[in-house]
């Protein structure tokens, strides 16, 4: 399956309505808390050269933006999104890196970061060259932590102040000398183990496991 895969511009803004609809759609389907994006949010990315869409012919396949966090010293690739029906063909990885590319080009000096429960997200950051780190190395912006507000998991985030949740943060630092990649394939195992039991230890047990969110804030 051919797609199109490009930075989103003005001649893109007809897909703003279907792309922030396949959001909320994703948002209602997982139980997550992805952040809800109006159509006129996704058109002044589209018009600031900050989004990454793909297509197959004429259909929206998958999405991503990139957002600005303390004062341009860190940039998060968000609202990564493949579409139902186009998903298992590497769409997800091919956009994130188009992505990341855009963020180093526009914010050569600025550290990526994301959060997320995802292995596989995670294994894509890896290959990109991003490695796990703790929340106090992440940006400290508050309206990025709001955003937080809509997940499930907001309360394990605020009862342990906001120095770690289900999330794991990843970074990736444009200055460090060291550019070896976190290998996550020899990783999976022992972090399932260990991710487990944060989750046990977070919801002590008793309330309900809510779902993971694949792509938010990657």
């Amino acid at each position: 399956m051919k797609f199109t895969i490009t930075v989103a511009t003005l001649a893109h803004e007809q897909y703003a309505e279907a792309i922030s609809q396949l959001i909320q759609e994703a948002a209602v389907a997982r139980g997550t808390g992805i952040a809800k994006r109006p159509p006129e949010y996704i058109r002044r990315k589209m018009q600031e050269g900050k989004a990454i869409i793909a297509l197959q012919g004429e259909q929206v396949a998958g999405f991503c933006y990139i957002e600005s966090w303390g004062h341009r010293k860190f940039i998060a690739n968000s609202g990564l999104i493949v579409h139902p029906d186009y998903r298992k063909h590497g769409l997800a990885k091919r956009i994130k890196q188009e992505a990341f590319k855009l963020s180093r080009n526009k914010f050569p000096d600025a550290k990526l970061f994301g959060i997320t429960t995802s292995l596989a997200v995670m294994k894509i950051n890896s290959d990109l060259g991003y490695r796990p780190v703790t929340f106090s190395e992440l940006t400290t912006d508050e309206e990025f932590w709001k955003g937080c507000q809509s997940c499930p998991n907001y309360d394990i985030l605020t009862r342990n102040e906001r120095r770690n949740c289900l999330c794991t943060g990843m970074l990736y630092d444009p200055v460090e000398k060291d550019k070896r990649k976190w290998n996550i394939r020899s990783q999976i195992k022992k972090y399932e183990r260990w991710l487990r039991l944060k989750r046990d230890a977070f919801l002590k047990k008793k309330q309900p496991l809510v779902k993971f969110n694949l792509f938010t804030r990657s």
